[in-house]
């Protein structure tokens, strides 16, 4: 029988040695190409790597997202860490594991299988042999290849994986240690801001040096390389100051006004796109009964809780990056490509920033530095985005409008679907020109050709864009929108959040039209078995009752989706108030992630998607003016408080499956649905808009729906 095929990362990088030491007696290293942004990934993958090595997870110390020591793992994105990244480390410490067995059983002249391992040491028979990892390490070379061969470990032998553990990274940022980005500091280090371009191809006309030298009181120096203006100095606080005051004393030409009104999403539909049609073609029997209606959502901010960082060094033609993106080896390429530097002459550090769960101004915050480093060799520099910078000049989630349209049988089951989805790319990271800065520079790179993640890599605005229901004949055609006012990319879960919510809202809408429960119809129309769990356990979580009368101020609403029709199942119920406002009361939440490792992690992962999409049904959308992103703080673009923040249950489904599923993301869709949902009970009007603000609350209360 052939071994198995490698996973991801470990096919590309198969040499045991990228992926664990044993660097002094007693210690283990791991490697790992994916990185921290505040999911607990670290602490999992510890866990993954103590259970296949049999050591203490005391023992464990993990490197993360270094060019110069781990595998290239490409992005920490898309709820894949475990999925895939975890998967290639298990199954690389078991190839490890296996390899010292081996060299033990040839030294003490017995089979491989008389021998275990507990807690590092080499036991024959239960009876310790003097032999451990540590004593063998020298003679075992981890420079072998994965061959795929080496058994894991069955899960009814798990003590570490499915145990809750403690996270890694929290009790330094609780406690207020020097833990984020934010607090590196270099010797002989200097501050830097940019003085943005305020539009792709603009170009600096004058700069008034002396005012901004007044306003700055400190020592201040500038750095000019084409459009790319930076103000540096070895005081921050003077630094800061004169950036402020260039916003009013650096004049640029070229800058093309904004139409405020493309804000709404609805303007997506006047824009010239790229179409394409995904499904069998529509086979609609005449006479059918059809329905349909449109959602939408604006364009949303990551409103990261602190604004970018970025550090950089060039010395000895080395560039040296530190940064708090989610991808160091791709940030590596695409700074190579913009700096003319070969990518072996940069070393890319991730050092923990304050998260973000997609592409924001990270990356960008780390070219400045690069660039700026370029220009001052033997010089640290660090650039922190101020707040205002960070909610104008980041990428942006993309609007999206979903038009659904349904033929339904005589019980009113769909017989036929079809959801046509508008938006501009959620794909505009790193790895083809895509910083910045580098558009500023005196040979910019061209404009990337329109695109977005393909549909293998789960798609970007066609991300769950089907639904999971026994629907003969399902297709999406989507539009691709390749000019958008502001710059988007990747935010969490992509489009599967706008596509979840009017999907769920529209099954919410048939079921009402058969006059059945919605929970009911659900059921009568999926065979998925793991879909049906998760939808059975949050009803019943919630005591969910059939019948309740619409329309009396308080709802209840329930959204389901497997996110990316391939990682975790999530089913979420939410009970709420609505008059002049909504006011969340209980969520609940089911979910089947497979393999879990973490439990408390992975609920940490469920709730937290559950608040954030809260936030963004409830809160959220960047504002335009002519001048660009009027949205610049959090007055202006509001988040969920802490106060609003309802009780909530998440409860997680035993399953029989073998590999963890991505659970980052698994809970935005649903949410939103759900609120959707329980806002339509609530008021007994539909509204299709989000985010769910108190003025369309009133317009459809006077609408009378």
């Amino acid at each position: 029988m052939s071994a198995p095929a490698l996973t991801g990362a470990l096919a590309e990088h198969p040499a045991l040695s990228q992926w664990v030491a044993f660097p002094a007696p007693g210690k283990v290293t791991i490697f790992s190409g994916k990185v921290e942004i505040g999911q607990g990934v670290l602490t999992a993958m510890v866990q993954l790597a103590a259970e296949e090595l049999d050591v203490a997870a005391e023992r464990i110390a993990i490197e993360a997202g270094d060019t110069d020591l781990t595998p290239n793992e490409g992005f920490t994105a898309g709820s894949q860490s475990m999925q895939f990244g975890g998967v290639a480390l298990r199954q690389a410490c078991a190839e490890v594991r296996a390899a010292f067995l081996r060299h033990a059983a040839q030294k003490l002249g017995c089979d491989a299988g008389e021998l275990t391992v507990a807690d590092g040491r080499i036991l024959r028979q239960g009876n310790a042999t003097g032999a451990d990892y540590w004593t063998l390490a020298a003679e075992v070379s981890l420079a072998a290849k994965a061959t795929g061969a080496a058994p894991r470990k069955p899960a009814s032998d798990y003590t570490v994986v499915g145990q809750n553990a403690a996270r890694l990274d929290l009790p330094a940022k609780v406690f207020g240690a020097p833990a984020f980005i934010h607090d590196l500091k270099l010797d002989g280090m200097w501050h830097a801001r940019v003085v943005r371009q305020p539009r792709r191809g603009a170009s600096i006309a004058a700069i008034d040096e002396a005012a901004i030298r007044r306003a700055a009181r400190g020592g201040i120096n500038f750095v000019r390389h084409g459009n790319f203006l930076a103000i540096v100095g070895s005081d921050e606080t003077a630094v800061e100051a004169a950036a402020i005051a260039a916003e009013a004393h650096v004049t640029w030409a070229g800058v093309e006004p904004l139409n405020p009104l493309q804000q709404q999403a609805a303007s997506l539909l006047q824009q010239p796109s790229i179409d394409r049609t995904v499904g069998p073609p529509p086979a609609e029997a005449r006479g059918a009964a059809h329905h349909e209606a449109t959602y939408s959502r604006g364009y949303l901010a990551h409103a990261s809780i602190a604004p970018s960082c970025g550090l950089a060094e060039f010395r000895d033609g080395h560039l040296t990056v530190w940064t708090h993106a989610q991808g160091p080896f791709p940030l590596r390429a695409n700074l190579a490509q913009t700096l003319g530097l070969d990518a072996q002459n940069i070393s890319v550090r991730h050092v923990q920033g304050p998260g973000c769960y997609g592409h924001n101004g990270a990356d960008d915050a780390a070219a400045d530095a690069a660039i700026i480093a370029l220009q001052m060799p033997g010089k640290p520099i660090r650039v922190r985005w101020r707040r205002e910078e960070e909610f104008c000049f980041e990428p942006v989630s993309s609007a999206m409008v979903v038009k659904v349209r349904a033929a339904l049988d005589d019980a009113g089951r769909p017989t036929d679907w079809t959801a046509e989805i508008w938006s501009g790319t959620h794909s505009a990271r790193p790895g083809s020109g895509n910083l910045l800065g580098a558009q500023a520079l005196p040979s910019p790179p061209p404009e990337p050709a329109p695109h977005d993640v393909p549909d293998v890599a789960a798609g970007g605005a066609v991300r769950n864009g089907t639904p999971l229901y026994d629907i003969p004949a399902k297709r999406f055609i989507h539009h691709l929108v390749p000019e958008t006012p502001v710059r988007t990319s990747a935010l969490r879960g992509l489009g599967a959040m706008p596509n979840v919510f009017a999907i769920e809202c529209f099954i919410d809408e048939l079921a009402e039209r058969a006059g059945q429960d919605p929970v009911a119809y659900r059921l009568s129309i999926t065979s998925d078995r793991r879909a049906r769990a998760v939808i059975e356990k949050a009803a019943a979580m919630a005591g969910w009752t059939p019948g309740l009368a619409a329309g009396s101020g308080r709802g209840r609403g329930i959204g389901v989706a497997r996110y990316k029709d391939r990682a975790a199942y999530a089913a979420v119920v939410v009970e709420l108030e609505a008059e002049e406002a909504i006011r969340l009361t209980r969520m609940w939440c089911a979910a089947d992630a497979g393999l879990v490792v973490n439990p408390d992690g992975a609920i940490n992962q469920l709730e937290g998607g559950m608040i954030q999409s809260a936030s963004w049904v409830l809160k959220e959308q960047v504002q335009l003016a002519t001048t660009g992103i009027a949205s610049r703080d959090w007055e202006t673009y509001p988040v969920l408080r802490f106060s609003e923040v309802p009780e909530i249950s998440v409860e997680l489904i035993a399953s029989d499956s073998d590999v963890p599923l991505g659970v980052g993301e698994a809970t935005a869709g649903p949410t939103a649905a759900a609120i959707g949902n329980a806002v339509a009970h609530a008021l007994g009007a539909r509204i299709r808009d989000l985010p769910l603000t108190r003025e369309r609350i009133m317009a459809a209360l006077l609408a009378g729906g």
